[in-house]
């Protein structure tokens, strides 16, 4: 199949109709229009087209209860009611998983595999996905809040797709002879790493889970993997289906629970070899402080960003403004890479403006079940309030709020799509990671002064730029310092692209060929050569 990219199959307009049957909004002019939650209209949240079958944790290719027996809630963020109870994973659970990843390792037959074997079983795995699609969609949907149709037509054609890209990659790993001085024979193995201890988080569950299983897997090592606590379905959903392709026991152990507990213990168990981690970047400190008091594990790190959207005064307004809006809105605005400070010139800042308010005031908010809408809700409670705490900051600091700015229903965790305009630099909206539905429209008056400031963040995670000059385009990619730039485009994932940040965004990269270098090692091997024939 085609690799799909991830803004490709959503609708990029939205109707008044559509939007008036989860709540009205009017105009009150510049500065004050926004959503009005008053007379929003409240529905039955629609049932979900899915059963919950998998709660407990997988260890050593069984679905066993955590040892202490204890369990926790995954809640609806439509509703904040309950969808299940999960098994809780503490140290001992954690142990259990490492201890059957590490058999698995060394004594059983997944490394030892022909690569051709593992390939099969991962093709096999990316089948089964393909088949039970519109399932784990439901699921993912019902757990994190995204639009079902958002998560079935793109995110989860999008980890078939990486998973199939590297069961490609598991038969082509090979090192190389390499010329040295002396008569020696010099070769170099790359081999798997061993017991990879992986984290994932609540924002893309399932897509995070095969950028990180993917390449671990093909390069032939094992698994401890911890969901986040508040979206722990899809992934033991997903890891059935790969125990169904073939997967032998022990290879992959998933492991529900809190990050103080399962994470830490994962994060520094003596017996896994390397860890991997996307989160927040204050978590990610933690994570990498606790692998380096352990056994020295090698970590890669996916952390948080405040990336720059750069609309230069020689773009095409309309098209910009769609652009800065999916690239800040998708997914609730809950992206590490969310177009999160949009810098606009000046020239042009007035009238992008009075557009960017408009598309918001459009945007289709309501059940992620429902046909069409475009944002569901926030996550849990604790997201959607430090969202409203920004929003209020920003109202405080003195920004202009042109749209939005209300929790959107009386139930559940939904925000209205907020706009501000009059953003300074020294504003927590334009300093600090929101992750959510909050666009901060900043102005800028040219390219070197624009380059300064995108670039006074302590992220560096990526950017998009909007342009029709090549000379300026070339400018601003070299000027970034980011581990993506976008240009006249947004969040375009494919397999093969490499992706990750640099500064305190993290460090090493997933996806691509660059992601099988986490999950390997490289030993060089030396052999004395007699009266060789050639050098």
């Amino acid at each position: 199949m085609a690799a799909p990219r991830i803004f490709s199959l959503l609708s990029a307009s939205s109707t008044a109709a559509s939007l008036r049957s989860f709540g009205r909004y009017s105009r009150w002019g510049r500065g004050s229009s926004r959503f009005s939650t008053a007379v929003a209209t409240e529905e039955e949240p629609i049932t979900p087209p899915v059963q919950i079958d998998y709660t407990q944790l997988l260890i050593n290719g069984r679905f066993v209860d955590a040892a202490s027996g204890k369990t926790f809630p995954t809640l609806d963020p439509r509703t904040g009611d309950v969808i299940a109870h999960v098994a809780e994973g503490e140290a001992e659970d954690i142990n259990r998983a490492v201890s059957a990843a590490r058999k698995a390792f060394d004594e059983g037959p997944w490394p030892k595999m022909t690569p051709y074997e593992r390939s099969c079983i991962l093709f096999r795995f990316a089948d089964l996905l393909e088949k039970h699609c519109s399932e784990i969609a439901a699921l993912e949907s019902w757990d994190n809040g995204k639009p079902y149709e958002q998560a079935a037509n793109v995110e989860i054609p999008m980890v078939i797709r990486v998973f199939r890209y590297y069961a490609g990659w598991a038969d082509k790993i090979h090192g190389l002879t390499v010329p040295a001085d002396g008569l020696h024979h010099v070769q170099t193995l790359h081999e798997p790493i061993g017991v990879a201890g992986q984290i994932i988080p609540w924002n893309f569950p399932l897509l995070l889970y095969g950028w990180k299983v993917g390449p671990a897997l093909a390069c032939g090592n094992t698994i401890v993997l911890k969901t986040a606590e508040q979206t722990p379905l899809s992934a033991l959903y997903a890891s059935k289906l790969l125990y169904e392709a073939g997967l032998p026991p022990g290879v992959l152990n998933v492991v529900s629970g809190f990050g103080p507990t399962a994470g830490a213990a994962l994060s520094s168990h003596m017996d896994v070899d390397k860890l991997a981690f996307t989160g927040s970047t204050g978590t990610g400190k933690i994570v990498l402080g606790l692998a380096a008091k352990s056994n020295l594990k090698p970590v890669t790190l996916e952390l948080g960003g405040k990336s720059p959207f750069i609309v230069c005064e020689d773009a095409d307004v309309d098209k910009a403004v769609e652009l800065s809006h999916t690239a800040l809105f998708y997914n609730q605005g809950q992206s590490c890479c969310s177009g999160s400070r949009t810098f606009v010139h000046e020239s042009i800042y007035d009238e992008f403006i009075e557009k960017a308010k408009a598309r918001a005031l459009k945007r289709v908010v309501g059940d992620p079940f429902k046909k069409g809408v475009e944002q569901g809700p926030q996550i849990d409670s604790q997201q959607f309030n430090k969202i409203l705490g920004y929003i209020k900051s920003g109202i405080e600091a003195g920004a202009t709020l042109e749209a939005g700015g209300e929790k959107f229903s009386s139930k559940g965790y939904y925000i209205q799509p907020t706009v501000f305009s009059n953003v300074h630099d020294n504003m927590l909206i334009a300093k600090e990671e929101i992750f959510g539905p909050v666009q901060s429209i900043l102005k800028f008056k040219d390219l070197d002064e624009v380059i300064r400031r995108a670039n006074a963040t302590h992220y560096g995670l990526a950017a998009g730029i909007f342009t029709q000059n090549l000379d300026t385009a070339n400018t601003l990619t070299r000027a970034l310092r980011v581990g993506t730039v976008w240009i006249n485009c947004f969040f375009v994932f494919d397999a093969a692209i490499p992706f990750g940040g640099r500064k305190m965004s993290g460090h090493g990269r997933e996806k691509g060929i660059y992601g099988l270098s986490n999950y390997m090692q490289v030993k060089a091997v030396v052999t004395p050569l007699k009266n060789p024939a050639w050098l």
